[in-house]
């Protein structure tokens, strides 16, 4: 679970992590307001950021969701996080208000979202900090050694990922055992790699226990510090901070799990995560669905192999029932991306039959318009193929993983070849035939001395029995027709109609 910036200070701060002051809001008066108890504390800077489960906020741009333009402000396009001086400003607080009201309710397009963006719910208005040097603080859970690791690095404000590329020499780490903790020359020997002395070094000392604490006690598999700022005055203070929770300890956080903000996660895995479905929502067209994170891994290097990608993981568990595996059908079926779905189960302490009839259940209900292959093994395995065959819903089963494989493919084949008829079919409808000018100006003055078009008809109501159009036109000369035409002068043609 993932926090806003302005939670994760919030908890910080309350567990004895120095960090920097601010108040969200979530309108523009809000805003107004924060701002205005900011300035009555003395702040001669204001910090107004958008927040959003994304990084990259300060270089990311605010867009109008529905018109897709850049939101300005001034002559500029309106960042992610806009700082304010208060100092010489004739009315700080309508420019908070400005400020605010075009970025709440606006989508903010970072790196990390794509160009998609989300949605701007609140803003945090924090109160300016002197800095005379910034760097990146973060813990996070190593997993493959089962321990936590301290990272700092003097390059802060920037993202870790671009120092670990340029400069990796400039990340110092430390390795802490979980038993004993974070000793005291770790800490220290993070604080000489930033360079620290004096009463900056003993603050850094304070600030990395304390974070340190606060990361074991929030249950944190995350705790990043960018930038971590050193003032002149020698204080460490956390100025922005991301801190994501392990959702497996969320039942000991009822207070923490209270700030879940769903419209920041994927529908789809909200959704999920009512069933505890172990669900992960991926770029890819084919649907998998398996029990056991072994087999899922498995199951989509079969979809990748196939030709496919794939569209999601999804673990329905060992325990899984008829309802569960019904309604992680229906999550998949909810993607607009998925094309094709495999279901792939062994049946060890889930039985086959039992998810048999939960496809079957929520084929009935949820409309399936892509091809659905289904592979069972295990215990009552012929049972629920049965099943399924019984049925009358269209389904293809498959016995091996490489007959599974196969179908997927076939499916994906199938579905290429449809969208390319499609595509020749909207081709051939658009060709329009050019047709010749006309000037409507002269055909409307041909008919303006006419009172009635039913007139003309009548006028023009022949018998074809009066003549033969065929033996007349046999007679006819072509000179002698095109001298007719000649004596023909247009101002009678017209008296004449």
């Amino acid at each position: 679970m993932n926090l806003h910036e302005h939670q994760a200070k919030e908890l910080l701060g309350s567990l004895g992590v120095p960090v920097q002051k601010g108040r969200v809001a979530f309108n523009a008066e809000q805003a107004v307001e924060a701002a205005h108890y900011a300035i009555e504390d003395g702040s001669n800077l204001l910090i107004i950021k958008a927040q959003i489960h994304a990084g990259g906020r300060g270089k990311g741009t605010i867009h109008d969701p529905e018109t897709d333009e850049p939101i300005t402000y001034g002559e500029k396009g309106l960042r992610g996080v806009k700082v304010l001086p208060i100092e010489g400003e004739e009315n700080p607080l309508h420019k908070v208000w400005e400020i605010a009201r075009r970025m709440i309710g606006n989508k903010l397009v970072t790196v990390q979202t794509g160009a998609e963006g989300k949605i701007v719910n609140r803003i945090l208005i924090a109160d300016g900090v002197d800095i005379e040097k910034e760097f990146y603080c973060s813990i996070l859970l190593d997993r493959a050694t089962s321990r936590n690791i301290v990272m700092v690095s003097t390059e802060g404000g920037v993202e870790i990922e671009t120092v670990a590329e340029e400069t990796p020499e400039k990340i110092i780490k430390e390795s802490v055992d979980p038993d004993v903790g974070l000793q005291a020359f770790q800490a220290r020997r993070l604080a000489f790699g930033l360079e620290l002395s004096g009463a900056a070094f003993k603050s850094f000392l304070r600030f990395i226990n304390a974070l340190y604490n606060a990361y074991l006690e929030l249950d944190a598999s995350l705790v990043e510090v960018n930038p971590l700022v050193l003032t002149p005055e020698g204080e460490i203070i956390a100025v922005d901070s991301k801190v994501s929770i392990d959702d497996n300890a969320l039942f000991r956080h009822n207070a923490i799990e209270e700030m879940r903000d769903e419209s920041e996660e994927d529908p789809l895995e909200v959704e999920a995560g009512k069933h505890d479905l172990n669900y992960i929502k991926l770029d890819g067209n084919v649907g998998c669905m398996v029990n056991g994170a072994g087999l899922a891994m498995a199951t989509m290097d079969i979809i990748k192999l196939a030709g496919g990608e794939p569209a999601n993981f999804l673990d329905v568990g060992g325990g899984a029932s008829v309802e569960r595996v019904a309604a992680a059908f229906e999550v998949m079926m909810n993607d607009p991306h998925v094309k094709a779905v495999l279901i792939n189960i062994f049946g060890g302490i889930v039985r086959c039959d039992r998810v048999a009839h939960g496809i079957i259940q929520a084929m009935e209900t949820v409309e399936v318009n892509v091809p659905v292959i289904v592979r069972l093994q295990g215990t009552n395995a012929e049972e629920a193929r049965a099943i399924l065959q019984n049925s009358d819903l269209d389904f293809s089963v498959a016995m091996t993983l490489q007959e599974a494989a196969d179908k997927v493919t076939e499916a994906l084949a199938d579905l290429e070849e449809e969208v390319a008829v499609m595509n020749l079919t909207m081709g051939a409808e658009e060709i329009v035939l050019p047709l010749e000018e006309e000037d409507d100006d002269e055909f409307n003055d041909e008919f303006d001395d006419l009172d009635d078009i039913e007139d003309l008809d009548e006028d023009l109501d022949f018998d074809d029995d009066d003549f033969d159009f065929d033996d007349d036109l046999d007679d006819l000369d072509d000179d002698d027709f095109d001298d007719d035409l000649d004596d023909l002068d247009d101002d009678d043609f017209d008296d004449d109609i």
